[in-house]
């Protein structure tokens, strides 16, 4: 019998959709049908992907989805294998028979993505066009020449107008303070650069974070932590005591727009943050990419400007492809920002710093800013009153929400069903740093690229969803 297993080979090709969820429904249909007993091993990844002619990424995520549903367990050192508490399931066939949607390889066609936010062109692209053209009239020997260190003070200074009255960093940020990056995913990595020392620093971070955080820590032969969350964010007292424990050298925290739970981090609790990074000697990333609206709350920049690296960008109000990052270095900082960027990528590109500078002299990016998050506000209303009856976390203005899912949900099954119906999420597990506890939850992010029909037509196919439990529901 363990022969048989390991010589299975499902056909992937009459079955709809990605193909890790093909070989999930495959490995479904085996065991229902007796051809996959209870305890039999099955092949490695790397030979099934052989074999299918698929990634080795494809079968591993497959596996893993029939593990969170209980249909495979896995053993560390010995392999993967069918559990022994499978029962035989029900046919195969998508949620709904009358679903309109059906995913094509290489199309998208009805699909609505709520993984990552989408801008809504409020004026965007018009601007963009008017920026570009200014520049290129303007192009001079310059161009001819390396960024440099100084070279890109003009950008530096116009970048100031990016911090709207009201702001707490509005009065007390200078030019001097300013590095530019490719991007907000480029700022961590460049703050990475300048402040992790040794063959395996330790960082600290929220239990639920950023994916790209946890991948520029990677690249940086870094060591992640996490710290306990609760609803205003990272909690003083897990940072303290993993501190203690840990010989750690920054900690990474999003307080105004916690990513993926939407929560906010109230002044007192910066402080104690601030009080906890300096007893243990900690540099603090306070990653505002989000830019929620402004509110009368403190950036840590300010609580603690002798050790707070703020990092923001355009990609989640203006332009995402404009790849346009700011980072404001902890005072007398930021000469050593610069000349990290200068080391690493000889600063930004020339064209680039010259549309941003107009897009900030000329009032656009400001109006576009508030215009864009204008626009997400009301369709996050939308949402809410679509979604309103489940346990929800949001900000006005912010383009993602965090939705909890009633009992009986998992995340992981709750995303592959809502994948078959059209609707793209991000479940929980995707913010887990490692060994961590993976609440049952989603996050939405908002699509300014779709229309407001089609988005209300695939929050509401949720709502029907979540009206059922998984265990009640065909598969």
């Amino acid at each position: 019998m363990p022969d048989q297993a390991l010589q299975w080979k499902p056909q992937l090709s009459n079955q709809k959709g990605p193909k890790y969820l093909a070989l999930v429904r495959a490995l479904r249909e085996g065991i229902r049908e007796g051809k996959l007993m209870p305890g039999q091993k099955l092949p490695t990844v790397r030979d099934l992907a052989w074999r299918l002619g698929v990634t080795p990424g494809t079968v591993a995520r497959g596996y893993q989805i029939a593990t969170q549903e209980g249909l495979l367990q896995a053993e560390v050192g010995r392999g993967t294998f069918v559990s022994i508490q499978s029962a035989r399931l029900g046919p195969t066939e998508p949620l709904y028979s009358n679903s309109s949607y059906e995913y094509r390889e290489g199309q998208n066609d009805g699909v609505v993505d709520f993984r990552s936010p989408i801008l809504p062109d409020v004026g965007q692209a018009a601007a963009l066009s008017r920026a570009m053209a200014e520049a290129a009239r303007e192009v001079n020997d310059q161009y001819l020449k390396y960024p440099g260190l100084r070279r890109d003070a003009y950008c530096r200074e116009a970048v100031l107008e990016w911090f709207p009255p009201g702001f707490s960093l509005r009065s007390l940020v200078t030019v001097e303070d300013v590095v530019l990056t490719l991007g907000g995913q480029n700022g961590l990595s460049l703050v990475m650069q300048c402040c992790l020392r040794g063959d395996r620093p330790v960082v600290f971070a929220e239990e639920l974070a950023y994916p790209g955080f946890r991948h520029a820590a990677r690249l940086h032969r870094a060591e992640i932590q996490p710290i306990a969350l609760d609803d205003e964010g990272m909690i003083p007292e897990a940072l303290d005591h993993a501190a203690r424990r840990y010989n750690g050298q920054l900690v990474f925290i999003t307080p105004d727009a916690q990513n993926p739970t939407a929560v906010r981090m109230g002044t007192a609790r910066r402080i104690a943050i601030a009080e906890v990074a300096r007893r243990h000697n900690l540099q603090i990333v306070e990653d505002d990419c989000y830019t929620a609206p402004v509110t009368n709350l403190p950036a840590m920049r300010t609580v603690a400007p002798e050790r707070s690296w703020y990092v923001t960008s355009l990609s989640k109000t203006i332009s995402a492809g404009m790849r346009f990052g700011i980072v404001v270095a902890p005072d007398g900082m930021g000469e050593a920002g610069r000349l990290t960027a200068q080391h690493s990528y000889f600063g930004l590109p020339r064209p680039v710093t010259d549309m941003v500078t107009r897009l900030f002299t000329s009032g656009d990016a400001m109006r576009l800013r508030f215009a864009a998050q204008a626009e997400m506000d009301r369709r996050l209303k939308m949402a809410i009153n679509i979604l309103g009856a489940q346990e929800i976390t949001w900000q006005e203005g912010l383009s993602f929400l965090w939705m909890r899912l009633p009992l009986g949900w998992r995340s992981s099954t709750f995303v592959r069903m809502a994948e078959a119906e059209g609707v793209l999420l991000r479940s929980a597990d995707e913010y887990v740093l490692q060994d961590g506890h993976a609440p049952n939850a989603v996050r939405i992010a908002l699509s300014g690229g779709v229309s407001e029909e089609l988005m209300c037509q695939a929050l509401t196919r949720l709502t029907v969803l979540l009206q059922n439990q998984p265990n009640d529901l065909p598969v």
